[in-house]
């Protein structure tokens, strides 16, 4: 092969396919939380597409579930858990102050 050809040539990268997120015995609804909590971040939020790695038809259908499990109210709209570690309590005195007679 010519020099100049192969510096055009991309490296071959080792194509490990990924499982889906979804198996096929799996049924995407409203009250398979198991599943729908996969989907959604810490926050609340409904993650991508892209990084779910689903088709559009079942990010589709991921979408509304969440969507009915939050108006049913098994699912938070937001999830506003703060997690508050024990602080020290810091002890401010006040410095009185003594007149002088």
């Amino acid at each position: 092969m010519d020099k100049s050809k192969r510096l055009f040539l991309k490296p071959k990268r080792s194509l490990r396919r990924r499982l889906p997120p979804i198996g096929s015995g799996d049924r995407i609804d409203y009250r398979n939380m198991s599943l729908i909590s996969r989907f959604i971040s810490e926050q609340g939020k409904i993650l991508s597409r892209r990084v779910n790695r689903l088709t559009l038809k079942q990010q589709r259908l991921i979408t509304i579930a969440i969507k009915q499990a939050r108006i049913l109210s098994s699912l938070p709209f937001l999830n506003n858990e703060k997690r508050f570690e024990k602080s020290e309590l810091v002890n401010r005195t006040v410095g009185l102050r003594t007149r002088k007679k």
